[in-house]
């Protein structure tokens, strides 16, 4: 809105061209996104409090959590409402890539929300049914793969570490973008069991393919680093970063002891976008480094049911294995920050394989 607004004006008053830059808007839109949640948080927090949507917490769960129970959740609100409302400011909006995410976004916080408002105020413990959630996000993913598709986006996906190794996945692309979006949907969602545990994450991820979406869709550095160029695509720079932005003053409120938790309509939303963003930047196979914690998050809980219906024994004490290293003896905090400096360490080796090539 503002670029449409005041970018015009630079024919008039130079100062204005500011706004012809990528890197002027993301800055703006981390901004944006982190004084709303800061500004808004304390009364999101309260009414939430007020309207008695506090966090339910599983019988079958570590039994230091019981404390938890009844803090605010469905937090996540926070975040949706803190990105949408910086991309619609600072985006160009004519770019169609910044109506995906904001639609992918937006339909994933949805589905959490539905599965939130069972949870917590129709008091049904099992939320939206699994078969039901899990179909509601094929079918976003899949609209949005199928849009990708039939507007000629390319269809080639890349290996890291391997420059000549291209492969043309035609129209088996929209299944695997489906896989890559609903994948890390649910990966993001499982990771949300402790204090900060998956905003952290969300934000080093977030900040890495804020570069890559700016890498990507740059001509001459994607030519120069040999990476795929796709046009328009560094308006996602500003996307991601609303993403950190908000994620940021999100933990403000959500480190440990947290006064508010994401819940199922933050953490779906913030997967499915960072998917998203994965392929259209064409870093996908880059997602399972930046998102390897997420990654982990949901192995460990594949391995914990496939072992248990097929050997009758558990791999871990809990899944998912967060919950493990608690029943184990850590305290929350160390293992919040143990994963943190993991995310770290696996992001900066996804960047390095843009000169490993």
């Amino acid at each position: 809105m503002l670029y449409h607004l005041l970018y015009p004006l630079s024919k008039y008053y130079s100062a204005f061209n500011v706004f012809q830059y990528i890197t002027f808007r993301t800055i703006y839109a981390v901004v944006t996104a982190l004084v709303i949640c800061f500004v808004l948080g304390p009364y999101i927090i309260k009414r939430l409090s007020v309207l008695q949507l506090g966090q339910v917490i599983r019988r079958n769960g570590p039994p230091n959590h019981k404390s938890k129970e009844g803090t605010p959740t469905m937090g996540g609100a926070l975040i949706l409402f803190s990105v949408i409302l910086s991309i619609l400011l600072w985006t160009n909006l004519t770019n169609p890539y910044v109506w995906v995410l904001i639609f992918i976004t937006v339909s994933m916080g949805v589905v959490g929300f539905i599965d939130d408002y069972k949870k917590i105020v129709k008091k049904d413990s099992s939320g939206l049914r699994p078969r039901y959630k899990f179909l509601c996000q094929l079918l976003i993913a899949f609209l949005v793969a199928l849009f990708l598709y039939v507007s000629e986006f390319n269809t080639i996906v890349t290996i890291p570490f391997l420059k000549e190794v291209r492969i043309d996945m035609g129209w088996f692309y929209v299944p695997f973008a489906m896989f890559v979006i609903v994948g890390a949907s649910n990966a993001v969602n499982l990771t949300d069991g402790l204090d900060g545990l998956a905003v952290g994450p969300i934000i080093i991820a977030g900040a890495t393919y804020m570069l890559l979406a700016y890498l990507t869709g740059h001509s001459g550095i994607a030519n120069y680093l040999q990476i795929m160029y796709v046009p328009f695509v560094g308006e996602l720079t500003i996307f991601a970063g609303a993403m950190v932005g908000a994620s940021l003053g999100f933990l403000w409120f959500n480190t440990y002891p947290a006064q508010v938790f994401m819940g199922d309509i933050g953490s779906l939303a913030m997967g499915g976008a960072l998917g998203t963003i994965a392929i259209i930047t064409k870093h996908e196979a880059l997602l399972v480094l930046i998102g390897g914690i997420f990654v982990v998050e949901a192995l460990s809980v594949i391995f914990q049911v496939a072992s248990f219906k097929l050997r009758g024994k558990r791999v871990f004490m809990m899944a998912p294995i967060h919950h493990h290293f608690e029943l184990k003896g850590w305290p929350e905090p160390r293992i919040i920050v143990r994963f943190w400096i993991i995310a770290i360490i696996l992001s900066l080796i996804a960047v390095s394989t843009l000169k490993l090539r």
